[in-house]
Parts: structure tokens; C-alpha cells; sequence
């Protein structure tokens, strides 16, 4: 795996955060390289501000720290920017300032760059963003890859922002250029909802939040196979989404707390919200943005529900999955479960056997299978 990007006569050590053993994903990718060296021949001048969106691993605000620019980051990952501040630190460069998606842009930026989000929805709420808070006349340059970029995409800059352009393809990866020609005159719509009928549910959900507009099967599959047990005291929502699980343990063990966590700011404030509107005090739960279950006691729950992501970003990987089981396994008490969902091919099955000694599925559709694990001191696993 490189960890060294060349580029403009420097070199940046760049890792994905948290390190993982044998990791073989890079930390930076062709659109990264594409708008850094069209800022190079930008020759903005000293002390721009930059505003830069969804910068994965921090590589444009490790390119930007080193020419001395002001640097604003957006981003609604806890990760990315856990990333970023280690690859700035790694490359002995001064911090950024750092803002969760859920705040107000700065409304003084030079030149916005933006990497494009995974989810469309998310991507108009950016743009809204964008149109809200920025100045008349301000240039937006986006990049991805070739493939990510549609006609679609580009009306939506023409749409909310101004006049838009495209650069030519280079390594599969291409720019997006816009001019700030629009003002939003009020602020967007923060969140939308949709209802879940067969469990008295109407879930709020921020941009950013998997499936966003409908629940996912997946979850739906999951609220049947919830656990309800006298002795919870602690359940974890880990992968939390908008806390749709959450609610629903909360409903069937009305003795336990629950925890939900998410690296998503976006995801957290949705579940906070759910949580409330569903008749659960604020005292019985807790929203996290955190990265898995770092920071928990160990052996301090009773449960762990787990609908993991099989992507990082825009790159599709297991090994968060896998961190969060072996961060739940050193969570649980004795005898506390995890009770997880995935797609069949994923084999969640054989690696859960293989962390904690035993696995059952308890049950599956033709594209879903759940699986249940215990924390026993003696198993295998625990060893």
C-alpha cells in the first residue's frame, strides 16, 4: 500500500485512521491528486481561506496547511477528521479548523473544494449550504471519479449555486466547476421523514443518513429480532443510522439505558431526535459520535445491536465490521450478546464464531441473515 503522495515537489505521509493491520486501502485517490494540482496553478494568493468539503483522509488540507493557507474542513465524518488532524500532525503542520456538518459554512471563503459525498440527498444539502452562507462570485471546484459525475449531478450545481463546467477525464477521476451566482434566501429544510407503520414509528432524518427516505430492509428485518430481557441494563446501537433500532430496544426494555452510537454527525442527530420523539426520556439514552466503541469501559453492557457499513466513505471494505465486533467483544459483560445484520455474502457468521467462540443465526431472508453471539469467558473466542 503507498502511504507517500507526491505531488507539487512535496511528499505527504497520508494513513487512513484508525491504522488496521494489513490495511491495503490508500488515503488518497486520483480526484484528490487532480484538485490539489489545479489549486497549484491557481496561485491563489497567500493567506486564501479555503473551504474544503468531505475531505476523506485529509490530503487537500495537508497540501493546503503546507502552502500556509487558511483552512476551513466540513466534513460529517468523525473519522475523516480524525484522519486529518493525525496526517496534518504526521506531516508536522499546523492544525485546520474543523466543523461538523451540522454547522453554519463560513461566509468568507476565498475558494470552496469539495470532494462529492456519497448520497445525492446530502450532496443538495452541501449545495444549499453553499448558496445559503458563501459570497456572490466565489469559484467551487469539485472532484471524483469520472464514473460518480453524471448530467444529473451537474444540473444540481446549476441549480443551487451558478454556472457550471467540467474538466477533461485523468485517471478515471474529473473536476467539477461552478460559480457562486445564486443566493439561498432561507435556510433548507433540515431534515425529512417517512413513517413506519407496522411499529407507530415516524423516523426524522438528517441528509447524510443511509437510506434516508425509506427504511431500509435490512433494518426492518432487525426491529422483529430485537431482544427483550429483564436483565438489560445497557443496550449499544453501534452503527446507530437514525436510531430506528435504538427506539425500538428502548420500547422493549424499559429498565435499560441505551447508547447509540455513530461516526456520522448527522446520523447521531437523528437518532437523538427519534429518540425523544418517540416518548424515550433523555435520561434513559445517550448519542454518541464516536469512532466504534472507543473510550468504553469494558464489560459495561448487556447488549450490542449492530447493522454494520460495508464502506468507508466511497470505498467498499469490511474491516469496520470487524472492529466493531471485536470492540463489542471487549464491551459486553459475561454472558452480554451481539446480535448483528448483513447480507448473506458478507460471512458476518464465520467471523463472529471466530471472535467469540459461537454464532447462531436466529434468522434470514433470501438476502439478510442475523446472527447471534454470546461473550462466554470460557468459549474459544474469549481466549
Amino acid at each position: 500500500m503507498k502511504t507517500t503522495l507526491d505531488i507539487s515537489g512535496k511528499a505527504f505521509s497520508l494513513r487512513r485512521y484508525p491504522i488496521q493491520k494489513n490495511d491495503t486501502l490508500q488515503a488518497w485517490d486520483a480526484a484528490d491528486e487532480y484538485l490539489i494540482e489545479q489549486l497549484e496553478q491557481a496561485e491563489l494568493p497567500a493567506g486564501s481561506h479555503l473551504l474544503v468539503l468531505n475531505d476523506g483522509f485529509g490530503a487537500i488540507s495537508c497540501w493546503a496547511a503546507e502552502k500556509g493557507y487558511h483552512v476551513t474542513a466540513a466534513s460529517d465524518s468523525h473519522l475523516a477528521q480524525i484522519s486529518a488532524d493525525a496526517n496534518l500532525s504526521k506531516n508536522n503542520l499546523n492544525s485546520v479548523n474543523f466543523i461538523s456538518s451540522l454547522e453554519p459554512l463560513p461566509n468568507d471563503a476565498d475558494i470552496i473544494v469539495m470532494k462529492l459525498p456519497k448520497y445525492t440527498r446530502f450532496l443538495v444539502w452541501q449545495l444549499q449550504q453553499i448558496s445559503q452562507y458563501s459570497r456572490i462570485g466565489v469559484q467551487v471546484i469539485a472532484g471524483a471519479k469520472t464514473k460518480d459525475i453524471h448530467t444529473s449531478t451537474l444540473k444540481l450545481f446549476e441549480k443551487h449555486i451558478g454556472t457550471t463546467h467540467t474538466s477533461l477525464a485523468k485517471k478515471k477521476a474529473r473536476l467539477i466547476f461552478c460559480l457562486k451566482e445564486k443566493q439561498l434566501g432561507s435556510a433548507p429544510v433540515e431534515t425529512t421523514s417517512f413513517d413506519v407503520t407496522d411499529y407507530q414509528m415516524t423516523l426524522q432524518n438528517h441528509a447524510n443518513v443511509f437510506s434516508s427516505e425509506s427504511l431500509d430492509i435490512a433494518a426492518y428485518l432487525m426491529l422483529k429480532h430485537i431482544p427483550s430481557n429483564e436483565d438489560f441494563k445497557h443496550i449499544i446501537d453501534l452503527g446507530c443510522g437514525n436510531g430506528v433500532l435504538s427506539v425500538e430496544a428502548a420500547r422493549r426494555n424499559p429498565q435499560a439505558k441505551v447508547t447509540a452510537v455513530d461516526e456520522s454527525h448527522m446520523a447521531v442527530a437523528s437518532a437523538s431526535a427519534n429518540l425523544l420523539k418517540h416518548g424515550i426520556t433523555a435520561g434513559r439514552f445517550d448519542c454518541r459520535v464516536n469512532d466504534c466503541l472507543n473510550g468504553f469501559e469494558p464489560n459495561s453492557a448487556d447488549l450490542v445491536l449492530c447493522n454494520p457499513p460495508f464502506h468507508q466513505l466511497n470505498t467498499v471494505t469490511d474491516h469496520i465490521a470487524w472492529q466493531m465486533f471485536c470492540d463489542a467483544r471487549r464491551v459486553l459483560g459475561p454472558n452480554g450478546r451481539i446480535v448483528v445484520i448483513g447480507n448473506r455474502h458478507l460471512g458476518y457468521h464465520a467471523k463472529l464464531k471466530r471472535l467469540f467462540g459461537n454464532a447462531q443465526v436466529i434468522a434470514s431472508d433470501r438476502k439478510f441473515v442475523i446472527v447471534e453471539a454470546y461473550k462466554q469467558p470460557d468459549s474459544k473466542g474469549m481466549r
